[in-house]
């Protein structure tokens, strides 16, 4: 298990610091923030752990959700982009006519 530790610490080295990434994502720095204020009682109204367990629980539900709400965004842009860079790949397009008119009834 050691080893797989060190194998993603020397990934996150090479990464830019905590701070740098969360600015791109203003959306995750503020519910880190939030997760912060439980941990720290910053508003002093936690007095039992229960409470205190039932926030975090939320909050990191939520993060849960807005990470991967934000992974399927990128995902759908990368594939839309990826689509857009083909040559022979064209949209799909509303078609104008209704189809053709029928030139007599049929018994």
């Amino acid at each position: 298990m050691g080893e797989r530790f060190e194998k993603i610490e020397g990934q996150v080295g090479r990464k830019r610091n905590l701070s740098e990434r969360l600015e791109k994502h203003p959306e995750l720095k503020e519910r880190f923030e939030m997760i912060l204020d439980i941990v720290e009682n910053a508003a002093g109204d936690v007095e039992k752990a229960d409470e205190a367990e039932r926030r975090a629980i939320e909050a990191v539900r939520q993060l849960g959700n807005e990470i991967v709400q934000g992974w399927a965004e990128d995902q759908h842009q990368k594939k839309n982009n990826e689509y857009d860079q083909k040559p022979e790949a064209s949209r799909k397009e509303k078609k104008l006519s209704t189809g053709s008119r029928s030139s007599e009834k049929s018994r």
